[in-house]
């Protein structure tokens, strides 16, 4: 067996959110600014070592001053804590089409919990410049409370501004280094 080490390919690869919105719409977001390593055993993601890192202050969500918020002590507090991050622990095979599901430690602000991922295998290929590249698409779910993310507003009506549900949806492709 052979050690190969993967590397993220950013011009092929997304990671969003999405909340909902006075409990009536989503608003959908995004880090611009992320990092994925992975190791493996030839290609077996299943027993992968993999890292996941997001800078907060790359977060968008189409407004300027939304942006701005999530940044703030009331959210994320970017100033102390700049980054996401996620550490693989392990991962169980779901069927046969190499989908498995994730768990590791999510990092959000000072608080460390374990979350399920849902990993969808899309294969491995070479390119049309011979590069080995893998595909995954991921999705899952957290309580933001949970991660210290508690600020939210009551409406006139009573309702909530901002849900406690956030869903997670990447696209990620890792191109092989070895």
């Amino acid at each position: 067996m052979a050690t190969k080490t993967w590397a993220l390919d950013p011009t092929h690869s997304e990671v969003q959110f999405k909340i909902k919105h006075l409990m009536i719409t989503n608003v959908t977001g995004s880090f611009d600014i992320f990092n994925v390593s992975a190791q493996t055993q030839d290609e077996d993601f299943t027993k992968a070592k993999i890292s996941f890192t997001a800078d907060v202050n790359s977060i968008s969500t189409n407004n300027d001053q939304r942006d701005g918020h999530l940044k703030s002590v009331d959210f994320f507090d970017a100033e102390k804590y700049p980054q996401i991050k996620f550490t693989a622990k392990k991962a169980d095979a779901v069927d046969n089409d190499g989908s498995f599901d994730l768990y590791g430690d999510l990092t959000i602000k000072d608080v460390t919990k374990n979350v399920k991922l849902a990993v969808e295998f899309g294969g491995v290929v070479k390119d049309a410049y011979g590069n080995t590249k893998a595909g995954f698409t991921i999705n899952g779910k957290i309580n933001r409370k949970d991660f210290g993310l508690t600020w939210n507003a009551v409406t006139e009506a009573g309702g909530v501004v901002v849900s406690d549900d956030v869903r997670i949806m990447a696209e990620i492709q890792l191109l092989e280094k070895n």
